[in-house]
């Protein structure tokens, strides 16, 4: 037998470390249908029974306000899963089970699990599990998801729930006189229409035009747009009566009596206090320190520089590795392929190409290792609470550090999550201003190409640039929001409130799971779209070719360079296989030969599509200190930013002919003419601000609601970034650096 079981519960419960540890690796990810929400399946098997989970994505309730709201309500009603179980956090046990009253008002069979049961106890927070379990009229197994301790428990609990099979009846509670009042009214209306019958229970429907859930009300104007049209009539009166007589509206009256229902289900002697509730507890001992008001920005400075440090300590030998894998078989392809163009699609546009992305996974890695360990412990919840009075100066919400966090803040996220995070934002105008500088955040995409800079010309400051970098990118996003908010997007602040959690040891299975999730994206993403646009951009950098009148010149300069040579010392160059083996004159040959070929090359790129874009901009960009060379992969990058690394390493590979002589794309620029530590600091600097990617562009597009601001963030973004480099690139070169 087969059963499917929505595993839910608030953000910070324990939901995806329980997840975890229920299904282990038999997990696959996704994205629901029609949103960015990210989809969590996973299996595993109990008393005869195969589970297959689904992790809902984090809610606090089923009112419907967040994308995250719906998805979990959806997926509830049409595909109907024979159980939820909902992870409670022990010890916020009254604001966790405002949930599962909402499960059970929808009539669906709940199993809790009470997690984070040693947290509560060692706050001196005692619960009566049986009683509670038969207070609510549903299982109550205490779990502790990181240790794995209770979840065979729970499954056995939920196995029994499932294989009895008995019909769960939505729970009704009493919401005052005039609302209950109202749905009573409201009930034999939508029963007798069977109006949205098939999906919910008569009374939740009721129950949510009170609430206003516009979602609700939606599906009813196409269900029945007459007598939608009466209940939604009824509930404006009843939110008018209340606003006269109670000076409050229906969904608080409501909320207020599911929040009394549960604190009258708790004070039956179902939780009991060991210790004075008025001690201070250790995560908020350690709050005492991590987020008072000087020494917690200090703190915050010290281990974002400790993370960058650690990536870059322990990511450097594999990223080596992974970059010889990738100059190994660019040396096959150029000993054993012919000469064509087949052999230059190979190494120039997909070994060079990919490999340059590819290169930087293990840094890549770590990177999301350091990233899942702050957010699993609770850090990064400080790390916005503390930045919240700092970003109200420039107009923007304490909400919106998230944003800026899941967008890169500190370094590997994503754009693209990063603007569906400003949903959270229920301002208009602070939203608007949010999604259109997340994008400013170093996202994992921007990584390969900071690496690469870092790498080539600050190799002995890596950590310290890396720090440097962020603190750019923060300060540009932060100036540039509050010009935004000054000019096309004025409007006041609203205030903020936000949950700290409890501080927690991460568990070592769940930080590889999560670092191996955004691992594997980043790899699919080089594998899927960077792949083809590396192709495509190989294409652009190799037609047109050049014609016979221009190639004609540097094959007579090849040949007579050999027929000047002495016959021994030809021969000599024809049969050594290693530069060591050859004489100075026969070196000297060789280089001369290399340095025709390179022209020859460079020739032919210049003359390609790409090449004649670059050229064209070059007389613009010089004043940045970009050439054309520059200018071909930085347009690539509009595509995917991680698409400057590959391009470059495709166009200079194509002006690399000899194979021995091909390192890795760091030391490249290290060594060539043009390439300065000034110029990699203009380079970092456009990276940052320059158009976001076309996917995060489209993610805008949708989130405003107009293509208008797309194409607003693409000028703007590109604009201002450039007007940097340029300062940068200037004064730089004023002051002789």
């Amino acid at each position: 037998m087969e059963a499917t079981i929505a595993l839910a519960g608030n953000p910070n419960s324990g939901k995806s470390t329980l997840f975890n540890a229920l299904t282990g690796a038999r997990q696959h990810v996704g994205n629901y249908p029609g949103v960015t929400v990210e989809k969590k399946e996973g299996r595993c098997q109990r008393n005869g029974l195969q589970f297959n989970i689904v992790d809902l994505p984090g809610t606090y309730s089923l009112t419907a306000y967040s994308p995250e709201e719906v998805v979990a309500r959806d997926f509830l009603v049409n595909e109907k899963p024979q159980l939820v179980i909902d992870i409670v956090d022990a010890a916020n046990l009254e604001r966790n089970l405002y949930l599962a009253i909402q499960f059970m008002e929808l009539g669906i069979p709940v199993c809790i699990a009470l997690n984070m049961i040693d947290v509560a106890e060692k706050r001196g927070v005692k619960i009566d599990t049986a009683k509670l379990s038969a207070l609510l009229g549903a299982p109550v197994v205490p779990t502790i998801a990181r240790s794995g301790k209770g979840k065979d428990e729970l499954m056995d609990s939920a196995a029994a729930l499932i294989q009895a099979g008995k019909a769960t009846q939505p729970l009704a509670i009493s919401y005052g006189s005039d609302v209950d009042r109202t749905i009573d009214e409201l009930t034999p209306k939508i029963e007798a229409a069977r109006f949205l019958a098939g999906s919910y229970p008569a009374r939740w429907v009721a129950l949510k035009y009170l609430e206003n859930d516009e979602q609700i009300r939606s599906l009813g104007r196409l269900a029945d747009p007459k007598l939608a049209g009466e209940l939604e009539a009824v509930g404006s009166r009843l939110s008018a009566h209340l606003q006269e007589t109670a000076d409050t509206y229906p969904e608080m009256m409501i909320a207020d009596h599911r929040y009394g229902f549960i604190k009258s289900v708790l004070k039956q002697g179902v939780v009991t206090y060991q210790q004075d509730l008025s001690r201070l507890f250790l995560s908020d001992k350690i709050d005492k320190v991590v987020t008072q008001r000087f020494l917690g920005p200090l703190i915050m400075a010290v281990v974002v520089w400790a993370l960058y440090h650690f990536t870059f300590s322990l990511s450097a030998a594999p990223v080596a590795w992974v970059e010889g894998f990738f100059e190994w078989m660019g040396r096959l392809a150029e000993t054993y392929m012919a000469d064509g163009l087949l052999k230059s699609l190979l190494k120039s546009g997909i070994i060079d190409g990919v490999g340059g992305v590819l290169g930087f996974t293990p840094l890549i890695m770590f990177m999301f290792f350091s990233i899942s360990l702050l957010e699993d412990s609770g850090y990064l919840a400080r790390v916005a609470y503390m930045l919240d009075r700092v970003f109200r100066m420039f107009g923007l919400h304490g909400s919106s550090v998230m944003a800026f966090i899941v967008s890169g803040g500190i370094a590997g996220g994503c754009a693209v999550p990063g603007v569906m995070a400003t949903r959270t934002l229920k301002s208009p105008r602070e939203r608007l201003a949010t999604l259109l500088t997340a994008p400013f955040m170093n996202c994992g995409a921007k990584l390969p190409v900071f690496a690469l800079l870092v790498a080539a010309f600050f190799s002995s400051h890596e950590a310290l640039m890396m720090v440097l970098i962020t603190a750019v990118a923060w300060t540009g996003a932060l100036l540039a929001a509050k010009l935004l908010r000054i000019t096309v997007v004025k409007g006041a602040s609203t205030p903020f409130v936000m949950e700290l959690p409890p501080y927690r040891l991460p568990t070592f299975k769940g930080l590889l799971i999560h670092t191996w999730e955004r691992t594997w994206q980043y790899i699919q993403k080089a594998g899927t779209v960077i792949l083809s646009i590396s192709i495509l951009l190989w294409a652009m950098m190799t037609f047109p070719q050049l014609p016979d009148a221009i190639l004609a010149p540097f094959e007579e300069q090849r040949a007579a360079e050999l027929a000047a040579a002495p016959e021994a010392v030809a021969h000599e160059l024809e049969l050594a296989e290693d530069d060591a083996e050859l004489s100075a004159d026969a070196q000297a040959l060789k280089d001369r030969l290399l340095s025709i070929d390179g022209q020859k090359a460079e020739a032919g790129l210049r003359h390609s599509i790409a090449g004649r874009l670059g050229t064209a901009l070059e007389s613009v960009t010089r004043l940045a200190g970009f050439d054309w060379r520059t200018n071909i992969a930085l347009v690539g990058g509009f595509a995917a930013k991680e698409v400057v690394v590959s391009t470059l390493g495709t166009a200079y590979s194509m002006g690399e002919v000899d194979p021995e002589e091909s390192g890795p794309l760091s030391e490249k620029l290290a060594e060539t003419p043009g390439w300065s530590a000034l110029t990699a600091l203009s380079l970092i600097v456009f990276t940052i601000f320059y158009a976001p990617c076309f996917v995060a562009v489209v993610c805008i597009t949708r989130e405003a609601g107009s293509w208008k601001w797309g194409a607003f963030s693409v000028v703007f973004n590109t604009v201002l970034a450039f007007l940097l480099s340029l300062l940068v690139y200037q004064i730089g070169s004023a002051l002789s650096l």
